[in-house]
């Protein structure tokens, strides 16, 4: 915790020991608020359709969920830590259902059992039923015509202790020695700003894997990097009428057929647009490259070229798809800094994808509570805010749309002159 996060609990923890009863109390804590769109019926049901309610007791899918949630909330980054906060929070922790408090072997033994499958379902099934919620955001969603059918895809490595488990690439600096990777896939939409499609690989894989037109409906438009150009998967994609925006690779071989370049009235090149073909064995595919004058403030200018097998878009709307693509990278920086994605539960690989997928059902909750929100908070902002009250008896929503009118009702009390010795 940082100097900054340290001022907002110290200064948290004082409005909410100082306010009373009328200002924000609730029945519930903020934890039990945050989880109420969960279905505990639904979820138990959906961990025994995957055999995870065999010869269990007491700690269903239902409690390992909610045990999971809590430490990635919270940011624990061993299993000693999380059995210690939940003894302690043992009676607040039953308001919200949680009737067993899992030991350390307990929790170890159900993330190596459980089936992370259960946990992709939860995040699945939660997900569908908040799209029209997620999509309806124009505040950050953007307005352009083509923003709905957008979707972008990308991957990111999460390093690991081990490449036993999940083959890695490249080696240490230093030692030399091979370190363990999964690479987590991920399309969104960028209409919704959350993951719609995850798969898991090892770091080793192959980015174009995941880019299977087959999954993309007629209309769509696909916005990638160049690792995932493949033309064979380009001409079916075309041939669906699915639209692709990537950057072009310097070293590929092609024959242009035709060539015009927009100026501006100085002279200068604004865009250049070729027409061209790409051959391998018997594959022929005709696509269009876009070169534009990238300006970063503080940068030298330099040219961009991108591919794409759309002839009928404006330049600039392909130019601005493509830039979308930030989108997903800030969504991968976003998880990695707010939740604990660089220690595991477990050692498992199925351990490690249901911590995986837990981190992605909690950035799913505070992604649609933030847009729940008329405040504007930013995510890690919201996400420190929420982990500090997670277990206070107070109405999360009204203590995040306000949160500064205790701020001025305690500065009042702090201004007034002591009483007066009689």
């Amino acid at each position: 915790m940082d100097s900054a996060q340290i001022v907002i609990f110290v200064f948290v923890t004082k409005v909410i020991d100082n306010m009373g009863k009328g200002t924000h109390f609730f029945g519930q804590p903020v934890y039990g608020q945050l989880i109420k769109c969960l279905n505990k019926d639904k979820i138990v049901e959906m961990s025994r359709n995957h055999g995870g309610e065999r010869y269990i007791k007491s700690f269903d899918g239902w409690h390992h969920l909610l045990t999971m949630l809590y430490a990635v909330i919270l940011r624990f980054d061993s299993l000693r830590e999380i059995e210690a906060s939940m003894l302690a929070e043992v009676r607040k922790l039953g308001h919200i259902g949680l009737k067993t408090i899992p030991r350390r072997s307990t929790l170890s033994d159900a993330n190596a059992r459980r089936s992370e499958k259960f946990f992709e379902d939860v995040y699945r099934d939660l997900y569908d039923a908040n799209r029209e919620t997620l999509s309806s955001d124009s505040r950050s969603n953007g307005t352009e015509e083509w923003i709905k059918r957008l979707r972008i895809i990308d991957s990111t490595t999460i390093s690991l202790f081990s490449n036993l488990i999940f083959k890695g690439v490249g080696r240490h600096p230093k030692t030399g020695r091979k370190k363990g990777g999964i690479k987590v896939h991920t399309v969104i939409s960028a209409n919704e700003n959350v993951p719609c499609d995850v798969r898991f690989t090892s770091a080793a894989t192959n980015d174009s894997f995941m880019l299977a037109p087959s999954m993309y409906s007629n209309g769509e438009i696909v916005a990638m990097d160049r690792a995932y150009i493949n033309y064979e998967k380009f001409e079916e994609m075309t041939e669906r009428n699915v639209v692709y925006v990537t950057k072009l690779k310097k070293n590929l071989v092609y024959e242009v057929l035709e060539d015009c370049m927009d100026m501006d009235p100085s002279g200068r090149m604004r865009y250049r647009e070729q027409v061209v073909v790409f051959r391998k064995g018997e594959i022929r595919h005709i696509a269009r490259i876009v070169t534009y004058v990238d300006i970063k403030k503080g940068k030298q200018p330099r040219l961009i070229q991108l591919l794409t097998n759309d002839f009928d878009m404006p330049l600039e709307d392909i130019v601005l798809i493509y830039r979308r693509r930030w989108q997903i990278e800030s969504l991968f920086k976003q998880i990695k800094q707010n939740f604990p994605l660089r220690y595991f539960y477990g050692e498992s690989g199925n351990a490690i994808k249901i911590q995986i997928w837990v981190t992605l059902i909690a950035n799913l909750l505070m992604t649609l509570l933030q847009q729940k929100l008329k405040r504007r908070w930013s995510f890690s902002g919201l996400a420190t805010m929420v982990r500090i009250v997670l277990m206070y008896y107070i109405n999360l929503d009204s203590f995040l749309e306000k949160p500064d009118e205790d701020m001025k009702r305690m500065l009042a009390e702090a201004s007034e002159s002591p009483p007066e010795d009689t």
